[in-house]
Parts: C-alpha cells; structure tokens; sequence
C-alpha cells in the first residue's frame, strides 16, 4: 500500500497470507476448513493420579492455522471426596470407631483398605486419637515405586440408648474404677494435676 511517500506492507486481507482463496466459500465454515463441535473422548487415567495433575492427549487440541497440525488437549484432574479415605500425598487416613469395651479390653478390629479388609490388633487401654499405620496399604503414585501407608485414627465411641440394666452396670463400673483410684485414669489424674498448678 502506498501512502504518499511511505509504502507499507500488510497481509492480504482476502486470503490472510495463505496464497491462495477459495471464491465460493463453505457456508459452513465460512472458508476457514473447519466447523466448531463438542467431541467425546476416552482418556486413561493412570493409577495414583492426584488432584490438579494432567493428562496430554495429543492431537485433540485446536486445529492449526492455514493446513498446520492439531494441538494438544490436556485434562486437568479434579478428585472427589471419598467417604471414608482422605488422602495427603500417598498416604491414605481413616477414622476407625471402636466401642467402648474394645479400647479398654483390647482385640482384634478389621479396617477397609484398597484392597479389602485388614485386621490388626489393638491394645487394651486404647484411647481415642490413637494412631496405627499400615504399611504400604496407601496409594501408589503415578511417579514413586512404592506404595503410601495407610494411617487409622481410633475414636472410641460412647455407647448411646442404653437399658436400665447397662446404666446400672455402668454406674458400678464407675464406682469400682473410681474407688480403685488414679490408676485406672491416668490421662485425668495428670490433666488435673495441671488444673491444680496453674491455680496455685
């Protein structure tokens, strides 16, 4: 294009630098080779994929300008909450409830695991927020050789609704153990030692 003493040169608006242009133009695509559509795709997600990773898949991208190649979908990874597994990393973490005799009495409690149940022992005197870790039952991630660990909370659960009959056997209870002193509670008899310090 000329403009008075200066010549400037621009792409041709008509064929936009491709050389060549199509007199009758698809209604369609308007000329431009190509129609927007929705599309679905399979795409394998490998094992121990976590949140906001990706996956590639190549050649599913946007179509490339004047005849160039397709580029590249990526997939971002979203993972839903599970109800009984919260993940950190590989590990795996669960809340286990055990009744009130079993954390006193000790015994054998089954978990759920990925690859199905495990049993394990706990000691007698098990108090809630006891932590057991099962090695290698976590995930195994997409780039580690070896499996997380799966680590189980104990809550100890109290029991509800209960008869006359297990009320009085519970009242006992707590008179024996009261009357046997400190050592049946441990945990109280030093929480109230520290009560005793700082008000003194």
């Amino acid at each position: 294009m000329q403009q008075g003493f200066f010549s400037i040169q621009q792409t041709c608006p008509k064929c936009h630098g491709s050389g060549k242009m199509i007199p009758e133009p698809c209604p369609s695509c308007s000329g431009a080779g190509r129609i927007k559509r929705n599309k679905t795709l399979e795409v394998k997600i490998p094992a121990g994929i976590d949140n906001g990773m990706r996956i590639r898949s190549t050649g599913n991208g946007e179509p490339g300008t004047n005849g160039g190649p397709s580029g590249d979908l990526y997939v971002e990874i979203h993972i839903k909450p599970h109800p009984v597994f919260q993940r950190e990393g590989d590990d795996l973490h669960c809340e286990m409830p055990i009744s009130f005799s079993k954390a006193a009495l000790g015994g054998e409690i089954e978990v759920p695991t990925l690859t199905g149940k495990v049993s394990f022992t706990v000691p007698e005197g098990t108090q809630t927020g006891k932590t057991f870790r099962l090695k290698g039952k976590g995930i195994k991630g997409v780039r580690s050789g070896y499996a997380g660990d799966l680590f189980c909370h104990v809550v100890v659960e109290t029991p509800v609704k209960l008869t006359d009959k297990q009320k009085d056997l519970l009242r006992e209870f707590e008179r024996m153990t009261v009357e046997g002193g400190a050592k049946h509670s441990p945990q109280s008899k030093g929480w109230m030692d520290k009560v005793k310090d700082f008000f003194e």
